[in-house]
């Protein structure tokens, strides 16, 4: 075991690991956390990084490196997933399994963090090429993963496909099916009801659970959404139906606004429509910038698309009273400095996006069971999850006194050092 020393910011991993290892410093000063445990929840329990040899369909041999992290099993199996993507790096993913302990953590998870991943640009390689890659990548790190040891999952670049080839090779590895050994499957393979939609029910849960304790009537509530993928388009259809008024939405083809209101289904619609997947030609829409939609005069704002969208050039021009990280890492710490010196409220990305992982959650415990849910029971489980979460952060922030991103990472971290302890420190 290795710790984690804070690196400078010379390449984008290396900034991401620095940035979760000054939260948790943060949070263990705050919480006063002894400081043995402190060094100790700054190192990886477990890295393993592995060659990958694959045979590309022309007949030459490539060889890859992919990584797997485990940071933290405190609180039970490491939880994470899998990016392929040319910037892998290790110091990359040890910062994203640290943000995975909390992330697990704060939503109450009897999970830990890991993430996982190869160094490859998925573009360039073919269907097949991609399978084995990610067959031979699944035996290199079959030594430490499991489902009762690290559970992995999609993330950049990956997706149900990928996980059921992970499926497939534990299966033949060891002669039994596994299932469970990932989550985020298909649904015909065991993958669980409403995992594709449950980031952005997350958001929506979350939100609304804020405006409820702030006291503000659900109905007519102004948001404006960054981002229509897969997030973005999920959470602003459930705020929809919840009652809100989605003023305004982007992608990559830029932003579009109706003051009386989008509607979201039709929205989703075009998109599925659109060759592109755009929101190119949405029917009665104004095309505005990224920037304009980010200013936008709304009581939400929902950045839901990439990292660092929300920064210290731009935090004096944003005007909703509360925002709410759909994306990982929008707001950079300079702008989340700003915005909470204007009274700006900012659900931080570790609690507003975790409804990925909940249910991540529910579909392995599903898959160990062998018994499904309808998608009303797991929406209905995942709006529980949310909501106490929410409930748990806006406590600690009263008694710390700290933003809401400072309770998160105040509450996570004292959950694991807490567990730990419990535990004791094996021999």
């Amino acid at each position: 075991m290795s710790a984690l020393k804070v690196p400078g910011p010379t390449n984008p991993g290396e900034e991401l690991l620095a940035g979760a290892i000054q939260q948790l410093d943060s949070a263990a000063k705050a919480l006063g956390l002894d400081p043995g445990m402190h060094r100790f929840l700054r190192s990886n329990e477990r890295a393993l990084i592995v060659s990958v040899p694959v045979m590309m369909d022309d007949g030459t041999l490539e060889v890859f490196t992919g990584y797997r992290v485990q940071h933290s099993t405190g609180r039970g199996p490491g939880k994470g997933g899998i990016r392929f993507h040319p910037s892998v790096s290790l110091e990359e993913v040890s910062g994203l399994a640290m943000l995975m302990t909390w992330k697990c953590a704060v939503t109450d998870l009897p999970l830990g963090g890991a993430k996982g991943g190869v160094a490859v640009d998925p573009r360039k390689y073919s269907r097949r090429e991609l399978e084995r890659l990610t067959k031979r990548y699944t035996v290199a790190i079959l030594p430490i993963i499991g489902p009762e040891q690290d559970i992995p999952a999609p993330d950049v670049n990956t997706d149900a496909q990928t996980m059921a080839w992970i499926v497939d090779t534990v299966t033949m590895m060891t002669g039994k099916h596994s299932p469970e050994v990932v989550t985020g499957k298909p649904v015909d393979l065991g993958g669980s009801r409403g995992r594709h939609e449950a980031t952005g029910r997350g958001v929506a849960f979350v939100t609304l659970e804020l405006l409820r304790k702030m006291g503000k009537p659900i109905e007519g509530v102004r948001v404006a959404v960054q981002g229509f993928g897969n997030v973005g388009s999920f959470a602003a259809l459930a705020l929809a139906q919840a009652g809100c008024r989605i003023v305004g939405i982007s992608d990559v083809s830029g932003g579009y606004a109706v003051p009386a209101g989008i509607d979201i289904g039709a929205a989703m619609e075009h998109t599925k429509r659109n060759p592109q997947r755009t929101l190119e030609g949405l029917a009665g829409a104004t095309r505005i910038s990224n920037g304009e939609l980010l200013a936008m005069d709304v009581d939400v704002l929902i950045p839901a698309a990439l990292e660092a969208q929300i920064t210290a050039e731009n935090a004096s021009s944003i005007r909703a009273k509360i925002v709410v990280e759909g994306a990982n890492g929008p707001v950079t710490a300079d702008a989340d400095r700003m915005l909470a010196d204007r009274g700006v409220t900012v659900v931080p990305d570790i609690l507003a996006n975790a409804g990925g992982v909940v249910v991540s959650y529910f579909e392995w415990v599903q898959s160990r069971a062998q018994f499904y849910w309808e998608l009303d029971e797991v929406e209905r489980r995942l709006e529980i999850y949310m909501r106490r979460a929410m409930e748990s952060v806006l406590a600690k922030a009263k008694t710390y006194d700290s933003t809401y991103r400072e309770a998160a990472f105040i509450l996570a971290v004292e959950r694991v050092a807490r567990a730990i302890e419990q535990r004791g420190i094996f021999p």
